[in-house]
């Protein structure tokens, strides 16, 4: 009986003591909910019991609260900064053509000759060598970008872009490792099944040899071995010092270029490289102009009567011919607005300066033509650089600052 009892003590014991234990508990969390929801502190959140914070958004707003040694060099990197943001997830390279609206001209024998190349390096032909490169070249304000852009718009494909100034680097090697990134991220695109490209705009301004001023470079001689060594091995591209047998989806590359007799020989072999020289035809010279003077109600018949008048020049020449035909306008508003006031109405105005169309006749667009070739045979007539390098060209009687109404006396 007295055990019984004995042992019905030492259990309430046990019990009351787990109580005031657990009410100790329970006054000490409190105690820790009450300090958190008086705290003002950046990090309530965190201390609460619920914790509904971003991390992405506490490292951010950690900056400058913790050492010195894990802030990165002069606040620009390091443990303050989100790991990722939305914009980092999207390609930089990746181009979109869909801001061209339609209505522009394309030359069916440039259409051809691409759609042919695309579709033919995605085709498993038996025993044959599909060149991988398909290299555009031709004169100078051709249109041979616009022309990519219109069909890749047409195939539906938005390719990985790189340009010249891209393919030199003051690193060693840099611009053939982006060649090799840029290759594998169309890569994989294709490999989520949508169609892709790599384009190179200008490679012979990046990789050519401009005659014996022009200096060759590591970074141009890589380039150029890079450019064949995908032109020879297309599914199987790995970045420097990665040395995996990884098997991935063929990529057709397509570059532009003014004078392909500037890259190194090996590489436009025609193994490797598919070459189409675009000099525009009459009709694909006067299609382009309807393009450009879509919106200006010029007639067919003053378009081509303009590109007969005209013959030499490229087709960007007509494109700055248009703009030129707003200077009158531009001219006037100045006059209007005054030159102190430009700044304030074009930078800072609430509205946007904008004009009504031009009435752009024949007469008009032929008066500032030949106002725009002027220009041109002053560039080719007076060459001053050569009269300078020559010697001494001082002002005088026969000095090249006399004006041209006193040289014509």
């Amino acid at each position: 009986m007295q055990t019984t009892m004995k042992g019905s003590a030492i259990s309430g014991q046990r019990v009351g003591s787990a109580r005031v234990a657990a009410r100790s508990v329970r006054r000490a969390q409190l105690q820790v909910v009450a300090a958190s929801r008086s705290q003002v502190g950046r990090w309530r959140n965190i201390d609460a019991d619920v914790d509904t914070s971003d991390d992405q958004q506490d490292i951010t707003r950690g900056r400058q609260m913790v050492d010195d040694l894990f802030q990165g060099g002069f606040g620009a990197g390091g443990t303050h900064n989100a790991v990722l943001s939305s914009t980092e997830y999207l390609s930089q390279a990746r181009a979109s053509f869909n801001n061209i609206e339609d209505g522009f001209y394309i030359s069916p024998a440039f259409l051809d000759k691409m759609t042919i190349h695309i579709a033919k390096n995605f085709m498993d032909l038996p025993k044959i060598k599909v060149p991988l490169i398909l290299g555009i070249w031709g004169g100078k304000g051709q249109g041979k970008t616009f022309q990519c852009a219109l069909a890749y718009k047409k195939l539906g494909i938005s390719p990985i872009v790189m340009s010249a100034g891209e393919l030199e680097s003051g690193n060693a090697g840099e611009p053939a490792k982006l060649i090799r990134t840029r290759y594998r991220e169309a890569s994989d695109i294709i490999k989520k099944g949508k169609m892709c490209s790599l384009f190179i705009n200008d490679l012979d301004a990046g990789a050519g040899r401009m005659g014996d001023t022009t200096q060759y470079t590591v970074n141009n001689q890589m380039v150029n071995a890079t450019l064949m060594n995908i032109a020879d091995n297309p599914t199987n591209v790995q970045l420097p010092g990665v040395y995996k047998n990884e098997e991935i989806p063929r990529v057709p590359i397509v570059c532009t270029g003014n004078d392909f007799s500037t890259l190194y020989a090996p590489l436009i072999r025609d193994g490797r490289m598919e070459k189409y020289y675009w000099n525009p035809t009459r009709e694909d010279r006067i299609g382009v102009c309807m393009g450009i003077f879509q919106e200006d109600n010029v007639s067919r018949g003053d378009v081509e009567r303009l590109v007969d008048t005209f013959p030499g020049q490229s087709i960007d020449f007509f494109g700055a011919l248009r703009a030129r035909v707003y200077d009158d306008m531009v001219r006037k508003w100045i006059a209007e607005v005054g030159i102190e006031g430009i700044g304030s109405k074009l930078v800072n105005g609430r509205q946007k300066v904008s004009f009504p169309k031009v009435s752009m006749s024949l007469d008009v667009l032929l008066k500032y033509g030949r106002a725009l070739v002027d220009e041109q045979e002053n560039v080719k007539r007076v060459q001053l650089a050569d009269a300078y390098l020559s010697g001494a060209e001082l002002a005088g009687r026969e000095g090249s600052s006399l004006p041209e109404e006193y040289s014509r006396r």
